[in-house]
């Protein structure tokens, strides 16, 4: 059995005063985290999850919202946790030198740094499938802004299948993408239609029936949806929400 905690549901910017995407995954052989952004780190803390668990962190995208806070984390997990054990960091293309720039940015250099544990980069693309840490991994290309290189991911854990969307506005081949999953972790920003690149509710309940999978559970909630949430016919995730396969 699988299990899945929502560490950060909020959309870029904080809506509801909730924390920033980031979904920790714990299969039988291991764990990783699903985005990792710049409020993970206090989010892991709050809810008693270990970094030192995180053997993979799955990036979408590279906006700060979704991979921000990974910096902190290899320091903390450097200098807090003292950690040994191999941390792998998979993403779209460009993943390591996008995480160095970022952490350039921030001031926290990793270049000329002495690791006490492995960090291996490893890039994925859209239609291919890998392994890493506890997880098999496919990636397919979603309706993002193109320069973040935005992905979603189909994911392995065990039995277990769990799908990710990313950022995303609808495209057709959405339902494909997420077919078979036991849960679908699906952006929803935005109530109404306006952005082609974030989904909204209505487009979610127009095409809620062409949606193949068991349990669907909305994220990256923008300001309206954030006030709607757990008032819905679609279950909602907020911060902490803990999901069993």
């Amino acid at each position: 059995m699988s299990e899945v905690v929502f560490i950060g549901t909020s959309d870029a910017f904080g809506a509801g005063g909730r924390r920033q995407s980031a979904v920790f995954a714990r299969g039988e052989h291991g764990a990783m985290l699903l985005d990792c952004g710049a409020t993970t780190n206090t989010g892991l803390r709050q809810l008693g999850i270990e970094r030192d668990e995180v053997d993979v962190i799955l990036v979408s995208h590279f906006h700060g919202d979704h991979f921000g806070g990974i910096p902190a984390f290899l320091y903390a997990s450097l200098y807090t946790d003292h950690r040994t054990h191999p941390l792998e960091i998979v993403g779209p293309p460009e993943i390591e030198a996008r995480v160095y720039q970022l952490a350039t940015a921030m001031g926290h250099h990793l270049e000329d740094r002495v690791w006490t544990f492995p960090v291996h980069y490893r890039e994925i693309h859209p239609e291919q499938t890998l392994e890493a840490g506890p997880a098999t991994i496919r990636a397919f290309e979603t309706a993002h802004q193109l320069e973040a290189h935005p992905q979603g991911y189909q994911v392995r854990l065990g039995r277990d299948r769990i799908a990710y969307s990313g950022d995303t506005g609808w495209f057709d081949g959405l339902p494909g993408r997420v077919a078979g999953s036991e849960l679908f972790i699906c952006e929803c920003t935005l109530h109404d239609a306006e952005l082609d690149f974030h989904l909204s509710l209505e487009e979610i309940r127009e095409h809620r029936a062409d949606l193949d999978c068991g349990r669907l559970v909305l994220t990256h909630l923008g300001e309206e949806m954030s006030r709607m949430r757990g008032r819905l016919e679609i279950e909602t995730a907020d911060d902490g929400l803990v999901v069993k396969l």
